[in-house]
């Protein structure tokens, strides 16, 4: 079986990706098999998990029973689950979409003070997340995205320890909030404010080649070389690869060395596998178990190398 095969057996959440990114398939196909997600496979089940007030668990950050004595982080709460669906590609104009935004909105809180759910709260990777969700699904996310704005710091980038005292950037912060302002535009149009503080931020990633510090070439975290997927708040190359292809942008050559990563990693069959996964509490799993194939390590990784060959 070749590889595109082998995805479009996987969930529909997968396959009207490939077929948008991977093949040429008419838009009338994509659009059927999108539609798809908000009844079938993984998207329906996320839905049906939703409390009758809107919110996953009980939360916003984390779930109402959370005591904070599990391994790992749990990821079953609102921000973690909507991040989710919009990777899923839960289309934001159905009916479940509308009326869980509409719930989040009315009864979401967050755990740091109160704070209404799409106004945000205090932590930029937070709020980045808030934004690109927001925006997705249609809430109103001008407040946070001013403040987002506010925030960045001298060197490009942003830092969730801002509030601590911290002056420079945090790579993992930063893909956050890069990919809510992208969210933004996109929803909005943005605006040169946005723009620029968007193009500081791809700036602070790439004088890093996307994984190593600046001041000594080593790599930041050996984990920035592993792929997780879903990737919740952590950050990997391919995920920030797959940030600029779909921003638009031009390939640049000091993206070189990460895609050399992602080519590496390839199976000899063709796929890629799920290098790992994020230890704490799920609805239930999105891949196998970590070193098996991975249906979204592959769709992903295809789509940038395909990027990259295009425009180089």
């Amino acid at each position: 079986m070749g590889v595109i095969d082998w995805l479009l057996e996987g969930d529909p959440a997968i396959r009207w990706q490939v077929l948008r990114d991977l093949t040429n398939a008419p838009a009338g196909r994509v659009a059927a098999e999108r539609a798809r997600v908000e009844h079938e496979g993984w998207g329906a089940r996320l839905l049906a998990a939703e409390d009758p007030d809107g919110l996953w668990d009980g939360g916003a950050c984390f779930p109402g029973s959370y005591a904070g004595d599990e391994p790992g982080q749990p990821w079953t709460a609102t921000m973690h689950t909507l991040q989710t669906l919009q990777l899923l590609g839960l289309d934001p104009g159905s009916q479940s979409a509308r009326r869980a935004i509409g719930l989040v909105a009315e009864n979401g809180r967050w755990e740091h003070a109160g704070q209404r759910y799409f106004d945000g709260e205090v932590e930029p990777c937070i709020n980045g997340r808030t934004i690109e969700t927001g925006a997705y699904f249609g809430a109103d996310i001008g407040p946070v995205t001013e403040r987002i704005l506010s925030e960045r710091l001298a060197d490009g980038g942003w830092n969730c320890e801002t509030e601590n005292g911290s002056v420079v950037s945090s790579i993992d912060t930063s893909i956050n909030v890069l990919d809510g302002l992208l969210g933004f535009e996109r929803a909005t149009g943005g605006s040169d404010q946005v723009r620029t503080a968007r193009r500081s931020g791809e700036e602070y990633l790439l004088e890093r080649g996307l994984f190593r510090r600046k001041s000594t070439g080593a790599i930041v975290r050996p984990s920035y070389l592993e792929f997780a997927f879903p990737y919740y708040w952590h950050y990997d190359v391919l995920r920030a690869l797959d940030y600029f292809r779909g921003s638009g942008a031009d390939p640049d050559p000091r993206m070189t060395e990460a895609v050399a990563v992602v080519q590496s990693k390839r199976q000899p069959d063709g796929r890629w596998l799920l290098d790992g996964s994020y230890p704490g509490r799920v609805h239930f799993g999105l891949e196998g178990s970590p070193g098996t194939p991975s249906r979204w390590n592959t769709l992903r990784a295809l789509r940038v190398l395909k990027w990259w060959d295009q425009s180089s």
